[in-house]
């Protein structure tokens, strides 16, 4: 029958993860990102001196529409404290939450397109860029239903380079061979 091949195949839904629509959260500036979040200062114990103890550093946001938080309290300064929470939240968000994708016609987004380089993408973990490329790229295998290497192909990448992408994470290359090994897919080394 040569009309199976060409049926529609809905995308694969992960039930552990948070489905949300629109644009992915994590894609978001930090700015934009705040204003769906909760954010609290407050006193965090611990060792850190007498100025950790008695001044209200620690920062704590919660992104509303998915109840995920974040939380820093290492620095002494509030801003850095704001600033690690905020980049926490951003790859906590890529790992845990899945907004819908063709799982066949997915079109890379503008900043997945400025950051290839022929079939590579090279980001640094570190990069704010990371955690928006991080969603993007699990919101597609996601979708294919774990299948990386059809991930890669429509993403324009190889797939070591998408695989590698998602090894910057260690949770979310975890979570990547617990889904394949759900579906019957063997895991991928690091």
């Amino acid at each position: 029958m040569q009309g199976d091949s060409l049926a529609y195949r809905p995308p694969y839904i992960d039930p552990n993860a948070i489905m949300l629509q629109g644009v992915h959260p994590a894609t978001l500036d930090p700015e934009d990102l705040l204003k769906e979040c909760e954010f609290q200062f407050g006193r965090s114990g611990g060792p850190g001196g007498q100025h950790r103890n008695k001044v209200e550093t620690g920062a704590r946001l919660v992104h509303l529409p998915s109840e995920l938080e974040s939380k820093a309290t290492e620095r002494r300064q509030q801003q850095v404290n704001r600033s690690v929470a905020i980049s926490r939240l951003r790859l906590r968000l890529a790992l845990k939450v899945r907004t819908p994708t063709n799982r066949d016609r997915h079109r890379p987004s503008d900043l997945w397109e400025a950051r290839r380089q022929g079939t590579r993408l090279p980001v640094n973990p570190k990069h704010g860029d990371y955690p928006a490329l991080l969603a993007e790229a699990l919101d597609v295998i996601v979708a294919r239903r774990w299948d990386v290497a059809g991930s890669a192909k429509i993403l324009g990448i190889s797939m070591s380079q998408l695989s590698r992408l998602v090894n910057h994470h260690p949770p979310a290359f975890a979570m990547m061979n617990a889904g394949r090994a759900s579906v019957g897919l063997p895991t991928l080394r690091k």
